[in-house]
């Protein structure tokens, strides 16, 4: 159907643009019924016009040159792309537009036709978004110095308890105070996964988590994880199984442990009786990393709200509640930072399969990562540094029952003391990272190994969990670093690890 003039007109007047269009000489032809609400003007005043009138008088002069670069090259495009476009009201006053330009030829020559719109509303409603951002950003940097803070502070006084409670696991013999000992320990491992799970989930959405990409064997896990949990598994009467590893990935090893070690607490928790069991399969450009279990099942509706903060399967009858429901949320949050599909398979009362794909890394770290689990280590000298004395007299209390001669120190001053005499030089030293003022535990190991002029091993204990703390331990050579609250086991787990030669 063709249209008339006038029905063109029509159309173009209830168009929601104001829509102008010019000849090559850049006079108004053209301004439909929008143009006069927006601009003020009655288009009987602008036809035959310079366009330049609807624009501020600062770019007048410059935008004759813009019509003709134009028109020698034209095509529908947005004008100044990029840019924050002006126009000017028949009053004076000034508002933010975008314009769309679009060349119509005819037997009389080029126009151009220009479509205006009024971004004041949004203009202002970005700006305020941008407000908002620079504020989240704001709270989100003194989120991360009050974590890397409080982290530290939070636990300290964890870290005594867990010490001082592993003491005296292994000094009573009293049954009655052994089952008190015991109870008390149950507790403050549960205290320290609260504690961890919440810093964690902080730690990572404020974006304080720099992952440290590197070659390692998946073995290295597979020894971590059979310790942390063989017990617990045992105390629940299941069967848990850790399959040995010896594939190469490429990945930072301690967030991998990290969605490992959830995903097989998460498993122990939910499963009654039966088994679980950690293996992995090697692909052609990955590892695929699983944790089975015969435990409750999860039903299919209820597979991706799983990984939700504070989600919880239902419990059985009689069943307590268990953590916070963090575990998961944070193996989906190291996925993400990681960049490491992870893939559920599970059904009501059949179990569950989780699945972590890893890529392949070389095969030259296997030489460092595949030794057997060291046994406990020969009677070592070992200096110990914390300004925290009841920190220090606990760490003392459970290297000294290992066999080990520890001397303290509190400070730098302290150190050097008793590092004056040579022959009473130590094999290792264990220093808490933040040591008051703006000295560190790194600052001394340094100072150590000049004075004494070998690298002696060095195991820093923190509970900052900053991005920087992390970079400075990498430059610490033959160091491992440990988070507080930090579990007896695997601490001198680490010490003998340190101590093994070569």
């Amino acid at each position: 159907m063709d249209l008339t003039d006038a029905q063109v007109r029509a159309l173009l007047d209830a168009a929601p643009d104001a829509i102008v269009a010019a000849d090559e000489s850049g006079a108004i032809v053209y301004a439909n019924r929008q143009i006069e609400r927006l601009f003020g003007y009655r288009r009987e005043e602008i036809l035959g016009q310079p366009i330049e009138m609807l624009l501020p008088q600062r770019y007048r002069g410059a935008h004759p040159g813009f019509r003709r670069g134009y028109a020698a090259a034209p095509r529908v495009r947005p004008m100044g792309g990029g840019l924050d476009l002006y126009a000017r009201r028949s009053d004076g006053s000034e508002f933010p537009v975008e314009i769309s330009l679009s060349p119509f030829p005819t037997a009389q020559g080029l126009l151009v036709s220009s479509a205006i719109r009024d971004v004041t509303e949004r203009r202002a409603m970005l700006e305020e978004l941008r407000v908002a951002r620079r504020e989240a950003d704001r709270a989100n940097r003194a989120k991360s110095a009050f974590l890397a803070t409080a982290s530290h502070d939070l636990r300290q006084p964890l870290q005594t308890l867990t010490l001082l409670n592993d003491v005296l696991r292994r000094s009573a013999s009293e049954p009655r105070a052994a089952a008190a000992i015991a109870t008390q320990g149950d507790a403050l491992s549960s205290m320290a996964e609260l504690l961890n799970s919440l810093l964690d989930i902080s730690k990572l959405e404020s974006g304080a988590v720099v992952p440290d990409i590197q070659d390692f064997s998946v073995q290295s896990v597979c020894r971590h994880v059979r310790s942390a949990f063989e017990e617990q598994a045992r105390s629940k009467g299941l069967e848990f199984v850790v399959e040995d590893c010896d594939a190469v990935v490429h990945c930072d090893r301690g967030l991998l442990e990290q969605m490992i070690q959830n995903l097989v607490a998460n498993a122990i928790r939910y499963t009654r009786e039966g088994m679980v069991r950690m293996r992995c399969l090697g692909e052609s450009l990955a590892v695929r990393i699983e944790v089975l279990d015969t435990g409750i099942g999860i039903p299919a509706h209820q597979q991706e709200a799983i990984f939700e903060e504070f989600f919880q399967l239902n419990r059985a009858p009689g069943q307590k509640r268990e953590g916070l429901g963090l575990g998961l949320a944070i193996v989906r949050r190291i996925s993400q930072l990681l960049k490491l599909p992870v893939e559920v398979e599970s059904a009501p009362g059949r179990g569950s399969r989780f699945a972590v794909t890893v890529p392949r890394g070389g095969e030259a770290a296997r030489r460092a990562e595949l030794h057997a689990p060291s046994e406990r280590a020969a009677p070592s000298r070992i200096v110990l540094v914390d300004d925290d004395p009841a920190v220090a007299r606990a760490t003392g209390l459970l290297l000294e029952i290992e066999g080990h001669e520890v001397r303290i120190a509190s400070s730098a001053e302290e150190l050097r003391a008793l590092i004056a005499d040579r022959g009473r030089a130590p094999d290792l030293v264990v220093t808490d990272l933040h040591l008051g003022g703006e000295s560190t535990g790194i600052d001394l190991v340094r100072e150590l190994r000049t004075a004494l002029g070998r690298e002696v091993p060095a195991l820093l204990v923190t509970g900052d969990t900053s991005a920087r703390t992390a970079d400075e331990v990498r430059r610490c050579g033959r160091c491992l670093v440990l988070s507080k609250p930090v579990e007896p086991g695997e601490f001198l787990d680490r010490i003998n690890q340190l101590l093994r030669p070569e």
